[in-house]
């Protein structure tokens, strides 16, 4: 890396806000010898063209020796900020690719068929006659032949070992705050019948059982790699496969790579990791490995990968605390703060508190902040709104209220399948609408007239009766705990603030944010510990379910609405709540399942 061409490198014609001087602090901090560039810049500061210029740095073959690493690689863990780079005019040489499943095969009667489930994957010995116009294949020639690969996180860490994607120079990772959590995600191994093709064929212990259930889950895993192993051995010896028979194939596959790097890093007396194990209902019953600290991983996965590495996020609240999260030495690792400049007047923060939304109190405000949406869907009655409701219960029952209300005309909401088209749906509308979110405090460009307000409806603290919050707790590691919440509001408070000329307000629905803020003030960066000290208890209108309304083509009649356009066009507010609602003593919610879906970056994760 040369970190004078990282100035130069810079892709708009002209600075804004702190840019360059951003610039000039990730220039010194490689330039002093640092391997790991930490940047920590807020929402708006136009992180995407500071990770191109610090890729822009990266050597090129004409100035080192062929079997020297040179080109960088830009990631990110979210699939919605891939698609902005690769809309991005003055990123258009970030050569963006995909997995496989997000590409269609050009064979006249495979139209539909994904690539990684086409003729080539299927068939032993298939020549491909237009492979070299495969969108799929172009893409990956064109993206490990340039300068600059750009790809989701998920696709980084699957090519690890890869020919294609090698060693480069520099490795740029936006939004990389969430790292130790989407390694731990991608690390976990999750065995049920609807992830495991020969589930049938085995004996399913009761694992917990055991004085060590670790190691007993080990030597079933050694067990099960076996089956899954001659399993697709039968698959891969057919000459032609059904795209059902080679997706069961890969899966077998797949799984079978998980198994064996779970029994190899447990048994490596070297590897920091520790494995935690789920397995609530006993024998025969679905198991879940989880890994915690899982740095060996991340040492395969993403630092073998690269010389020097630029990390950057709105939120990496403590240098240590996340270096000792991914397995990187602090001494090599250089924090670059850039400051906010957007007016604090423009992105306020409001007490609108209700009470404690804890399980236990859970039943007492919600009605109250129900109705509090009411009051401010009146006080914007002719803006967008976003409300993060923390889990998919609290959405139903606020949904609920809300057609009881008569107010549902203005109410949107969504389910886990339909996500991705309600939140379109919603944007594209004129409509001054509310969307009743669950897990999208992160990777959403609400700028503008998108959304002019938000609520935070409750403290967003991790699920207790997952193995590894529970375990680091016992640990006493409440530091990282609440730390992780408060990352999560900070994530949430910049969704609809986006350029220094924007404006919009957040309200606090939740007593326990305030509590929050309280235990968390010493990891606050500097810009949003201002907003907080600044927040006051606004002034709202009086609870009229007709003033909510003004702006919109409909009057509130008590539950009428109840299956109007919110539900017949989103139909989101119909789906199950997840299968637990309660919370500790602490506060922290442990809304859903342990399954892998309800991981708190599940929703942002993709190929």
């Amino acid at each position: 890396m040369d970190p004078d061409r990282i100035r130069p490198s810079f892709p708009a014609p002209t600075f804004r806000g702190n840019q360059e001087a951003a610039l000039d602090a990730i220039r010194d901090a490689f330039a002093a010898g640092n391997d790991v560039v930490l940047v920590r810049a807020p929402t708006g500061s136009g992180k995407s063209l500071l990770a191109r210029a610090v890729a822009g740095a990266a050597r090129t073959p004409e100035e080192v020796d062929p079997a020297d690493a040179t080109g960088a690689y830009y990631t990110t863990p979210q699939v919605s900020q891939l698609d902005d780079v690769a809309e991005d005019d003055l990123l258009d040489d970030l050569n963006v690719i995909r997995g496989k499943s997000n590409y269609t095969c050009i064979l006249p009667d495979e139209t539909t068929t994904p690539v990684d489930r086409a003729p080539c994957a299927r068939e032993s010995g298939y020549d491909c006659t237009v492979q070299h116009r495969c969108p799929y294949y172009a893409d990956r020639a064109v993206a490990s032949n340039r300068s600059i690969a750009a790809m989701t996180l998920a696709y980084f860490m699957q090519t690890a070992g890869s020919e294609v994607f090698g060693r480069r120079d520099v490795v740029v990772i936006d939004e990389a705050h969430g790292l130790a959590e989407w390694a731990e995600m991608y690390a976990t191994v999750d065995l049920r019948p609807s992830t495991v093709p020969v589930w049938d064929d085995v004996g399913v212990p009761d694992v917990t059982a055991a004085d060590d259930p670790v190691d007993r889950t080990a030597r079933f895993a050694e067990t099960l790699a076996g089956v899954c192993e001659r399993a697709a051995g039968d698959l891969t010896a057919s000459d032609d496969l059904t795209p059902a028979e080679a997706a069961r194939r890969d899966r077998l596959q797949e799984l079978r790579s998980e198994l064996q790097w779970f029994v190899s890093d447990y048994r490596d007396p070297t590897s920091a990791t520790t494995w935690v194990v789920d397995q609530p209902d006993g024998e025969g019953t679905a198991i879940t490995i989880k890994p915690l600290d899982p740095e060996r991983y991340l040492h395969h996965t993403v630092w073998d990968r690269g010389n020097k590495f630029a990390l950057l996020s709105a939120t990496i609240l403590d240098k240590a605390a996340f270096c000792r999260g991914v397995g990187l030495d602090p001494a090599n690792v250089a924090l670059v703060d850039v400051p906010h400049t957007f007016p604090l007047d423009n992105r306020p923060l409001y007490d609108v508190t209700q009470g404690k939304m804890t399980y236990e109190h859970r039943d007492d405000t919600l009605p109250d902040v129900a109705r509090l949406l009411v009051r401010l869907l009146a006080r914007h009655a002719d803006e967008k709104g976003l409300v993060h409701c923390h889990s998919y219960a609290i959405q139903e029952r606020l949904a609920d209220r809300l057609a009881d209300f008569g107010v549902d005309a203005r109410v949107h909401t969504h389910d886990r399948e339909d996500r991705d088209r309600a939140l379109e749906d919603w944007k594209a509308t004129d409509d001054p609408d509310v969307f009743l979110s669950v897990k999208m405090e992160e990777a959403l460009d609400l700028r503008g007239d998108l959304a002019r307000w938000q609520v935070l409806c409750k403290a967003p603290y991790l699920n207790t009766s997952d193995s590894r919050v529970a375990r680091r707790l016992e640990e006493g590691q409440w530091a990282w705990y609440y730390r992780t919440a408060l990352r999560t509001v900070i994530q949430a408070a910049g969704r609809i603030v986006r350029a220094p000329d924007d404006h919009g307000a957040t309200y606090l629905a939740d007593s326990s944010l305030l509590d929050l803020f309280d235990r968390a003030r010493g990891d606050m960066p500097d810009w949003f510990a201002d907003a907080v000290d600044r927040s006051t208890r606004p002034d709202l209108p009086a609870f009229d379910p007709e003033a909510a309304l003004v702006a919109v083509d409909a009057t509130p009649d008590s539950g009428a609405g109840r299956q109007s356009r919110s539900r017949s066009r989103s139909t989101g507010s119909t789906a199950a709540p997840t299968t637990r609602d309660a919370t500790d003593d602490s506060g922290a919610s442990a809304d859903g399942d342990d399954a892998p879906d309800d991981h708190p970056l599940s929703d942002v994760w993709g190929e």
